[in-house]
This record gives structure tokens, sequence and C-alpha cells, in this order.
């Protein structure tokens, strides 16, 4: 009997829900590098807001110009998703080596750098390019996660791009927030910083692997590049505007992060949790975005005019945050006297 006709052929077509789910473990060990990299910072630093701070803007920087450099090649690719699972295989890469790195680079600046400099602004810029660079290049592969997956999606399923889109950016989200609050309240506390930067990184090199074996199995995927040469100027003309308004937006929802972990740090007491349940509730409200307009975003007549509306709203009900917020005190002075002072109403606090 041939050989080739006796093996078992195991390839079949994988439904999109498969991409959906890679897409959320993805974003959960995503915002776990997030989390933990505040508390490491804070630690190079010595200071806690100043780490969360340097910690976004980083992260946020390093996604964009990981997003920006995939946007570059990605419609050139036969196959974006394998790329991706490259980028997943060295961003757990970086992960399982992070505390190494993190341990020797403190050494050496505590240890000889810091104590033979005389000046002191020299030291504090020396500190703040070491701590940056630490996050930059994981950064800028989380990035390119999303435009890789976003074109490997739709070549493999064009019914619907952009409820595709938004799909993978509700799983992405929703999962990225559970890795918040999993890091912060969890993993921390049960193997430590170690352990848990190095859970990410596993969790990312086990993503890649079976991202791998589903491109292997997957009968449908796409891997022709797509062709880009016949663009209409017109429409390349508007995508630059809502380039532009997706950066102006961009700088105001991150100007409304930062600011409230400053004044949950106040509400709560605690600048670590305030941190990560700012950054789950911020990104779980991303999510439930993204799932409410995933299955009317192909429908909208007018999408400026929808766009515009949007983003009325969201300054009105940013303003409306400023009288709760005051209120939010006497919520929480209240909670205090009236919960026990043991473990049990901490845990309920």
């Amino acid at each position: 009997m041939n050989s080739d006709a006796a093996r078992l052929d195991i390839r079949c077509s994988i439904p999109r829900w498969i991409y959906y789910a890679i897409f959320t473990i993805s974003g959960f060990s995503g915002l776990i590098y997030e989390s933990i990299w505040s508390h490491y910072l804070k630690l190079f630093l010595g200071h806690a807001a100043l780490a969360q701070s340097l910690v976004l803007i980083i992260f946020m920087g390093g996604m964009a110009l990981g997003a920006w450099f995939a946007s570059k090649f990605s419609h050139k690719l036969q196959s974006p998703i394998l790329i991706y699972v490259i980028v997943e295989a060295v961003i757990g890469l970086g992960g399982i080596m992070f505390h190494g790195v993190f341990t020797n680079i403190t050494e050496l600046f505590y240890g000889s750098l810091l104590p033979a400099i005389n000046i002191p602004w020299l030291g504090y810029t020396l500190k703040w390019v070491a701590a940056s660079m630490l996050i930059l290049p994981q950064s800028v592969l989380l990035g390119m996660t999303f435009p890789l997956m976003t074109a490997g999606i739709i070549r493999r399923y064009p019914d619907s791009p952009g409820g595709s889109i938004a799909m993978l950016y509700f799983t992405n989200s929703i999962g990225a927030a559970l890795g918040v609050l999993t890091s912060g309240f969890l993993l921390i506390s049960l193997v430590g910083l170690p352990g848990t930067i190095l859970t990410a990184g596993l969790t990312n090199i086990l993503l890649a692997l079976f991202v791998w074996v589903v491109l292997k199995v997957d009968t449908d995927v796409q891997t022709k590049p797509l062709d880009t040469a016949e663009q209409n100027k017109e429409q390349l003309a508007t995508a630059k505007l809502f380039l532009v308004a997706a950066a102006i937006t961009g700088a105001a929802s991150f100007i409304y992060e930062i600011s409230w972990i400053r004044m949950l740090s106040l509400v709560l007491g605690s600048s670590t949790y305030a941190f990560e349940l700012m950054l789950s509730a911020f990104i779980t409200g991303l999510a439930f975005g993204g799932l409410w307009i995933k299955k009317r975003i192909d429908a909208i007549a007018s999408p400026i005019a929808f766009l515009g509306n949007v983003q009325i709203i969201m300054g009105i009900f940013a303003l409306l945050t400023i009288p709760l917020y005051v209120e939010s005190f006497e919520w929480m002075a209240f909670i205090i006297r009236a919960l026990s002072k043991n473990a049990d109403g901490y845990l309920l606090f």
C-alpha cells in the first residue's frame, strides 16, 4: 500500500471562533506584561506613579510602533498568521528572560554605575532610558499581533470584515482585562513577580505552538498576498483623516486612563490595586464597545457621522465622571465604616 495513501489526513476547515479564542489568550498574556512591568519598574525607579505612567507610555508607544511597522508589510505577506506565530514565540522568550535581565541591570545600576556618577540628572536619565529599553522591544512586538491577526482573519474569512475586526478587538480586550486582574490579584500573591512574568512567557510560547498546529491543519488559510496596487487615491485621503482622528481620540483616551489611575488611588488608598482595577475597567469597556459594534458596523450608512456622535457622547460621559468621583469618597468612607477590620472584610472591600 502506498504510504501517502495510508497516511491519515487530519486537515480540516477551522471555525472562526478558534482564532478568536487564540486572540483572547494573546490579550490575557499581553496585559499581564503591562501589569507586572509596573511592579518591576516601581522597584527600579523607586516611584510607583512614575513607573505606572512610564509603563503606559512605553507600552502604548511601542504597540503603536509595532502596529505601524506591521502595516507596512502585512499586505505583502503570504501568511500573516505564520508571522504572528513567530512574533508570539519571541514575545514569550522575552517574558521568560525578563526577570534575569532585570536583575542584572538593577545590580549594574545600583551596585556600580549610579554610585560612580556624581551628576544627579545624568543618573536619573540613564535609569529612565534603561527602564524604557527593558519593556520597549516586547511592546513593539505586542503591537504587531493585532494587525497580523487581523490581516490573516480577513483573508481567511472575507465576509463581514468590519464585524471580524470588532470581534477580534473584543476577544483580545476581554482577555486583556482578565489578564490584568489575574496578575494583580492572584498570580503575584501565588508565585511572585518572577513566576507571574514566567507564566505570561510560557503562555505565549504554548500559544505560538498551538497556532502553528492550527495553520498546519486549516485547509482554507489564504497564502496569497493582497494586491494593493489599484487602491483609490480618494479612499486613501479619507483614510488619512481617520488616522488623524484616531490619534486625537487616542490621546484623549489615555489622558483619561492616567488621570483615572491617580484619581482612583486617592479613593482606594492603594496605587497598586488602583492601577489593576482601572486598567481592567478601562479595557473591559473597550471590549464591550467592540462587541456592541460588531453586528452593526458593516451596516452603518455613514461611519464618519457615527464616529462623530460617539466622540460627543464619550466627552459627555467623561465630564459626568467628575461629580461621581467627588461622591465616591463618601461611598468609600461608608464602606470602610461598615466592614469589619479583618481578612473577610478586606476580601469584601
